[in-house]
C-alpha cells in the first residue's frame, strides 16, 4: 500500500517559471541543442537557452504565421504573412535566405531530412563534391555600395558571410523544406534554398476505395493545418479541413450523402524524392549556387551603374558651364573646339581662360579627376573581385550541369533538360567575352579622362604662370580622340544599360559569325547587346533551365489518399478555429502491429483534438490514427493496415494543445473549466504511452456518408486523471505546448504570461545546457 508521501511525488519536475513579456502564439525546441524559439503576438522571434538566458531577438518586420527547424537545429525558417519563408542563423538570428514560393500567408512548415541510413553510415551516403575549388578561389561576395556601413539602411545587408553555412550542403544529408499557404499550396524546397516543387490540394482528383470501385473527388474550401513528410521523404501526410465533393465529370453516378464538410487526412506520394535524391543533390547544388553567384553579379551591375552615373554627372556639371561661358562670349563655337584650339597653341580665348582659370581652376580639375578616375578603378575593381569570379564559376558549374543532361535515363526525369542547359550553358559564356570587352573599354576610357585632366592641369598652370615640371606628361593625341568622342559621350554608360543597342559593322558581324557558327553556337548577335543585356539573357535563360525541374517534379506530386476523419460545420466561426494536431513517424516495435504497415521501420502517428462542434456523439475527444500513410497499398489486397482510438477527456477539462514526442508517447495539455471569471483555473499535463492504448483496425469499404471515427465511439476510451501520468497546474494554460522530442523538455505557457518548463523524463535530473 502506498504512503501519503508516495502519492505526493509529482511525475514531471518542474525546471523554471520565468515571465515572458507578452502572449507566445508560436515556441518550437530546436532538435538538437537545448534552445527555445518563441513567437510573440507582435511577431518578434526569442531564443533562449534552457536556463532561460536570451541569446538573440529579431523583427521581421511581417507578421509571423509558422515555424520550424533545420534538422540539424543550424538554421530556423520563418513563415510570414505575405507567403515568404526566411531562414535564419541559429547563431545570431542574421538571415541567410527568403524564398517567395507563396503568394499568400505560410501556415504550416516542415523540414525533415533522409532518415534511411544512420549517422554511422555515412560512409555510404553519395556525397556531392564541389569541384570548383580546384580550380577558383572561393566564390566572391555581392560588393557593399560605397558609403554604406553595416547596419545602415542601404543597398546591402551584412548578412553575406552567413549564407556559406547554409549552401554548403555538398556534406549535408539530403533534407527537403515543405511549406504550405493558407489557399492550399505546398511548396517543397531542397535544402530550404532550392524551390523543386509545387502543388495544391484543391488540384486533386482523389480515388477514393469504395468496396472494389474507386470514385473521384476534389476537396473544395480547403484549408491546411499541418503537414509532415515521412523520414524517407516518400509520403507527405496532410491534415486539412474542407468540403468534400465528387467529380461528376468522371462519375455519373454520385455516393455522397450528407454533409462532407470536415477534417481530412490527406496522403501525397512524394517518392520521387527518395528515388531520384542523388540526381536532386547535384542539381540543387549546382543550381543554388549558380543562383546565388547570379545575384552577385546583378548587384555589381546596380553598384557599377551607380557609381559611373554619380561621376559623370559631377563631370558634366563642372564643365557644363563652358557652354554658358562660349554663349556670354557671342562665340561661335563648342567646348571641344575652344579646347582643340587651345591644344593647337592659338591664343586662348576668354570664355576658356576664365573657365580654366576662375570658375573651375586648379582644385576643381583635381577633384573631378579623383571622382571620374576613382570611379574608373572602383569599377574596375569590381569587376576583377566580384563580377568576373562569378560569370567563371557560373559557365563552370554550367559546364557541369550540361554534362548531367546529356545523361537522359538519370536526368531527364528530374527534368535536367538538355537543349535548355545547352542554351544557358552558352549565354554564360557570351556573358563572359561581354565582360571583357567591358574592362577594355573602361580602361580605355579611365586613360582617356586621366590624361585629360592631366593636360588641363598643364593649361591651368600655364594660363596662371607658374611652374608646371612636376605635372605628370600628357599624350596630345589621346587628347584628340578624348575630345572628338568621349567629351559628350559615354560608352561605359551605353554598356551597364539595357535598352541601349551597340552599332557593329557589318565586316566585324560578318566575322563574328562565321566563328561563332564554326565553334557550334547559335547566338551570332551578342556584339551588338550591352552588358547588362547580355546578362539579362543568361538570367533568363538560367531561369527556363531550371524551371523545367520544378514543372517536372510538380508533376509527379500526387495525391494517394484521403481519409475523411470527423464533419465540421461549414461556418465562418468553425473555418477559422483551430484544431490541436500533431504529426509524426516512429520507429514501430510492438509486435500487435503488423509488418506491412510499415516502410523502413517506420509508421506514422496523427494525433489530433475532435471539436465539440463536430459531433455530440464523439465531442471533447482526442483521436490517435497510425498506419494511415500505408493504408492504401494495403486496400489494394483486400485488407486495411488504418487503426485509430479516441481518447474521452474527462469531464469539465478542454484540450489546449497536444504533442507526440518520442517512443510513441503523447503530451496532452488540458485546462479546467473556470467556475467564475474571477477564478485563475487549473490545468494538466498528461503523458500517454501509445503503444500501450488499445487500437482499433478502421474499415474503409463503407459509403462516404459515415466518418471513419463514428466506428470508435462506443469504445472510446476515458481518460483518468488519478490513474494517469499527470502533473497539475494551478492555472490556466495557453497554446501552444512545445515539447523537445530529443530532450525530453516541455514548456507550457499559462494565462498569467508565465513559462513554466518541466523535465518529463523521470530518470534526467537536469537537462544539459548546449553553447
Amino acid at each position: 500500500m502506498e504512503t501519503e508521501e508516495e502519492q505526493r511525488v509529482v511525475p514531471f519536475q518542474l525546471q523554471f517559471d520565468k515571465p515572458v513579456a507578452s502572449k507566445i502564439k508560436i515556441a518550437e525546441w530546436n532538435p538538437e541543442k537545448d534552445l527555445l524559439a518563441m513567437v510573440t503576438e507582435d511577431s518578434k522571434i526569442f531564443l533562449h537557452r534552457f536556463n532561460w538566458q536570451r541569446l538573440w531577438t529579431i523583427s521581421p518586420g511581417k507578421c509571423i504565421t509558422s515555424l520550424c527547424w533545420r534538422p540539424d537545429g543550424k538554421v530556423i525558417a520563418v513563415g510570414l504573412e505575405d507567403g515568404s519563408v526566411s531562414l535564419h542563423d541559429v547563431e545570431n538570428g542574421k538571415l541567410l535566405k527568403s524564398l517567395r514560393s507563396h503568394s499568400v500567408a505560410v501556415v504550416c512548415l516542415n523540414w525533415e531530412e533522409d532518415g534511411q541510413l544512420n549517422r554511422d553510415d555515412s560512409c555510404n551516403i553519395s556525397i556531392y563534391e564541389d569541384r570548383t575549388v580546384r580550380f577558383f578561389p572561393p566564390a566572391p561576395k555581392p560588393p557593399r555600395m560605397p558609403g554604406v556601413v553595416s547596419g545602415d539602411a542601404g543597398f546591402m545587408d551584412d548578412n553575406e558571410d552567413s549564407y556559406q553555412e547554409l549552401s554548403n550542403s555538398s556534406y549535408q544529408r539530403f533534407n527537403m523544406l515543405c511549406s504550405a499557404d493558407k489557399d492550399g499550396s505546398i511548396c517543397f524546397s531542397i535544402f530550404g534554398i532550392f524551390p523543386i516543387g509545387k502543388t495544391n490540394i484543391h488540384n486533386f482528383s482523389i480515388s477514393i476505395p469504395l468496396v472494389d470501385i474507386q470514385y473521384p473527388y476534389q476537396l473544395r474550401n480547403a484549408s491546411i493545418y499541418k503537414v509532415a513528410l515521412s523520414k524517407d521523404l516518400c509520403r507527405l501526410n496532410v491534415m486539412c479541413s474542407g468540403q468534400l465533393s465528387q467529380n461528376m465529370f468522371q462519375s455519373r453516378e454520385s455516393h455522397l450523402t450528407g454533409n462532407m464538410h470536415g477534417l481530412h487526412g490527406l496522403v501525397l506520394d512524394t517518392s520521387i524524392f527518395l528515388k531520384r535524391k542523388n540526381e536532386l543533390h547535384q542539381l540543387a547544388q549546382q543550381a543554388s549556387n549558380v543562383e546565388e553567384l547570379t545575384e552577385v553579379i546583378r548587384v555589381s551591375l546596380s553598384v557599377m551603374s551607380k557609381q559611373w552615373s554619380d561621376a559623370m554627372r559631377t563631370f558634366h556639371e563642372k564643365f557644363g558651364s563652358l557652354s554658358t561661358l562660349i554663349i556670354d562670349n557671342a562665340l561661335d563655337s563648342s567646348p571641344q573646339e575652344e579646347f582643340l584650339s587651345l591644344l593647337g597653341g592659338a591664343r586662348t580665348s576668354p570664355a576658356v581662360h576664365q573657365f580654366l582659370v576662375s570658375t573651375l581652376g586648379e582644385a576643381g580639375v583635381k577633384r573631378v579627376s579623383k571622382v571620374v578616375c576613382g570611379a574608373g578603378k572602383e569599377l574596375q575593381q569590381i569587376v576583377l573581385e566580384h563580377m568576373q569570379p562569378a560569370a567563371e564559376i557560373i559557365a563552370f558549374r554550367m559546364g557541369e550541369l550540361r554534362g548531367l543532361s546529356r545523361w537522359r535515363a538519370r536526368y531527364q526525369g528530374v527534368g535536367l533538360d538538355e537543349m535548355l542547359i545547352n542554351n544557358a550553358t552558352e549565354k554564360s559564356g557570351m556573358l563572359l567575352v561581354q565582360i571583357e570587352r567591358f574592362m577594355r573599354v573602361l580602361t580605355s576610357v579611365e586613360q582617356q579622362f586621366s590624361n585629360f585632366f592631366s593636360w588641363l592641369l598643364k593649361c591651368i598652370k600655364l594660363l596662371m604662370q607658374e611652374p608646371s615640371d612636376q605635372l605628370p606628361p600628357y599624350n596630345s593625341e589621346l587628347v584628340i580622340i578624348f575630345l572628338k568622342f568621349l567629351y559628350d559621350q559615354d560608352p561605359v554608360r551605353q554598356l551597364l544599360e539595357q535598352s541601349e543597342t551597340i552599332e557593329v559593322d557589318l565586316e566585324t558581324m560578318q566575322r563574328v559569325k562565321e566563328l561563332v557558327q564554326f565553334g557550334g553556337f547559335s547566338d551570332t548577335e551578342y556584339l551588338k547587346r550591352t552588358l547588362a543585356k547580355e546578362f539579362q539573357q543568361m538570367e533568363s535563360s538560367f531561369k527556363e533551365a531550371f524551371q523545367m525541374p520544378f514543372t517536372t517534379i510538380s508533376r509527379k506530386l500526387l495525391c494517394e489518399d484521403l481519409l475523411p476523419l470527423f464533419p465540421i460545420p461549414s461556418s465562418p466561426a468553425s473555418l477559422s478555429m483551430t484544431i490541436p494536431m500533431s504529426i509524426s513517424y516512429y520507429e514501430e516495435v510492438s509486435q500487435s502491429v503488423s509488418s506491412d504497415q510499415t516502410c523502413h521501420g517506420l509508421v506514422d502517428y496523427i494525433c489530433f483534438q475532435v471539436p465539440k462542434e463536430s459531433s455530440s456523439e464523439i465531442s471533447n475527444c482526442i483521436g490517435i490514427l497510425r498506419g494511415f500513410m500505408h493504408d492504401l497499398s494495403n486496400l489494394k489486397t483486400g485488407h486495411t493496415s488504418l487503426e485509430a482510438v479516441l481518447l474521452s477527456i474527462p469531464a469539465g477539462y478542454d484540450c489546449v494543445d497536444l504533442s507526440l514526442y518520442k517512443d510513441t508517447q503523447i503530451v496532452l495539455l488540458l485546462n479546467g473549466t473556470a467556475t467564475s471569471s474571477e477564478s485563475p483555473g487549473d490545468a494538466c499535463m498528461m503523458v500517454l504511452q501509445a503503444s500501450d492504448l488499445p487500437f482499433v483496425s478502421i474499415s474503409r469499404s463503407t459509403s462516404l456518408d459515415l466518418w471513419g471515427l463514428h466506428q470508435l465511439k462506443d469504445a472510446s476510451l476515458q481518460l483518468q486523471l488519478e490513474n494517469e501520468k499527470v502533473r497539475c497546474i494551478p492555472h490556466s494554460t495557453l497554446a501552444p505546448l512545445a515539447v523537445s522530442a530529443s530532450r525530453g523538455v516541455a514548456c507550457v505557457f499559462a494565462a498569467r504570461k508565465r513559462a513554466l518548463v518541466y523535465i518529463l523524463d523521470e530518470d534526467e535530473d537536469d537537462v544539459e545546457d548546449t553553447e
